[in-house]
């Protein structure tokens, strides 16, 4: 169990809970905190301060003051009107984390909601109702409205529910889970649905994902290197001394390790005095997506412990602010920064497979075939990546520098971290197949030699792809090896074998 105190939750455990149905419970000085926050909002009401979100409508209608009768229709009337969503729904694990993150903005004290409320979501989450959220319809400004609304659909007892794999109007779902459904009081609705949840729940399993698939890439390269015959004097560290960012000295370190007692690689003058650029500067293409991963996780790190809710209550200093911690822009721009990175990866990925296929550029039999003309070999598996490559190049344009007014031009500027984060999430599934195939054109060119003389850290890969995926002698479905080799690298099943011999590969 994770016990959610507001400050100090991980993308690591984001992933838990999303992935391996973690369960969560919250610290009880949270619902201490909460209580005496949401006993702070009863009192504006009673006094009828005015107060937005509170005794006000929203967006352009902040200027309506509602009664304190029609306060508690106003907050369902919100989350109804707000459920605009479209397309398919969003995945589980991009649900559950984003009721995990919710519960932790909602568990810090600032937005003032009863304890009951943030306890239905922890139920919900620990007994696996997953609300049926649609993937498309969030502008990532005033929060990821039109999703959350969703979410809290089901709260109410409307919308509708994955649970136990069938699909379930809200309520009877909540009924099956054994979970009351809750009526919202005074600024419960939009404390549910103001803030970036949606888009960081993305942008957390995108960023975990991102830096598991790097190793891979760096695994990958490390086999193609020992393909071609390779100069390792590129990775000396003392080229990367005199150069020291962190992702060009982390990469640096892994080539050294992956390729250490290869007998495949050579030195420069041997064969030849210096590699391409996708061989030769790997620790700089390679470290340059890293240092960018890296910056993304610093920034998640801040958002997923912070509050992003509005109106924000300071209950200590008796002061309400309208102010705009729901603005998804400090989330926008690093999302576009990890859609960037990540289709990085796969463009030099690529390169390399047509390295490894053209004959005029390796000097191995073309497209790794042994009976060329007959049978095509990987020629097509090329074709695969470069689309999958020039997709990404299509998806990667930076969502943040669009921006289209609503709310009568209240709302006048917005994020689009949301779509952001989901062009992220859909590069990574390129990029993924792309460096399977690579991983996979490797060992196929790495049989034309020996790999009985492959380095300490790529002949466990090579052993573990051999496992599953034979040579390929004469032509075959390919695509059934691609779907081999996605799922070998979602597993992380050759990371865990070769860090328990080698240890960790830096990221």
């Amino acid at each position: 169990m994770i016990m959610l105190d507001g400050k100090s939750l991980t993308i690591e455990q984001v992933k838990q809970v999303a992935r391996d149905n973690r369960t969560v419970k919250i610290e009880d000085a949270n619902i201490t905190v909460v209580s005496e926050t949401r006993d702070y909002v009863e009192r504006l009401v009673e006094t009828q301060r005015v107060v937005y979100g509170i005794t006000t409508g929203f967006g352009k209608f902040s200027d309506v003051v509602i009664s304190g009768e029609e306060a508690i229709e106003l907050q369902k009337n919100l989350i109804i009107s707000h459920a605009c969503g479209v397309g398919a729904p969003l995945a589980e694990d991009v649900v559950r984390a984003i009721m995990l993150l919710r519960v932790n903005n909602l568990i810090k004290g600032y937005s003032g909601v009863r304890p009951v409320i943030i306890n239905t979501l922890v139920k919900m989450l620990n007994n696996g109702v997953h609300p049926v959220i649609p993937e498309k319809g969030s502008l990532g400004a005033s929060g990821d409205l039109a999703p959350l609304a969703h979410m809290v659909l089901v709260m109410i007892g409307l919308g509708e529910a994955f649970y136990k794999g069938k699909r379930l109007p809200g309520a009877e779902a909540m009924d099956k889970a054994g979970i009351e459904i809750v009526s919202l009081r005074e600024k419960e609705g939009l404390a549910l649905i103001n803030g970036t949840q949606v888009m960081t729940a993305i942008g957390c399993l995108n960023c975990y994902d991102a830096k598991q698939l790097m190793k891979h890439l760096d695994i990958a390269a490390a086999m193609t290197v020992e393909a071609l015959n390779g100069i390792v004097d590129a990775f000396d560290e003392r080229l990367h001394r005199v150069r020291p960012h962190q992702g060009q000295l982390d990469t640096a370190s892994n080539m050294r390790r992956l390729l250490s007692d290869s007998h495949l690689t050579t030195n420069q003058g041997e064969l030849r005095v210096q590699d391409a650029y996708t061989l030769r500067c790997i620790p700089q293409i390679h470290g340059a997506s890293k240092d960018a991963i890296a910056f993304v996780e610093s920034k998640l790190c801040v958002e997923i412990n912070a509050v992003t809710d509005n109106p924000i209550l300071f209950t200590k200093d008796d002061v309400v602010f309208s102010g705009g911690n729901f603005h998804g822009q400090p989330m926008a721009l690093p999302f576009d920064y990890l859609a960037i990175a990540v289709a990085e990866m796969a463009n030099v990925s690529e390169r390399r497979i047509e390295r490894l296929v053209n004959p005029q550029l390796s000097g191995l039999p073309a497209f790794l075939t042994p009976n060329g003309g007959l049978h095509s070999g990987f020629m097509i598996a090329q074709y695969a990546a470069a689309a999958l490559v020039s997709e990404n190049k299509s998806i990667a344009h930076p969502a943040s520098v669009d921006s289209i007014p609503s709310s009568a031009n209240q709302e006048d500027h917005v994020s689009m971290g949301t779509i952001a984060a989901r062009h992220g999430r859909d590069i990574i599934e390129n990029a993924t197949n792309v460096i399977g195939i690579e991983l996979l054109a490797a060992a196929q060119a790495i049989d034309f030699s020996n790999h009985e003389r492959l380095g300490v850290g790529t002949r466990i890969a090579y052993d573990r792809l051999r496992e599953d995926i034979s040579k390929i002698d004469k032509d075959r479905v390919m695509h059934i090896d691609f779907n081999k080799i996605y799922d070998i690298i979602k597993t992380n099943e050759i990371v865990m074998r070769i860090e328990a011999k080698i240890g960790a590969l830096t990221m």
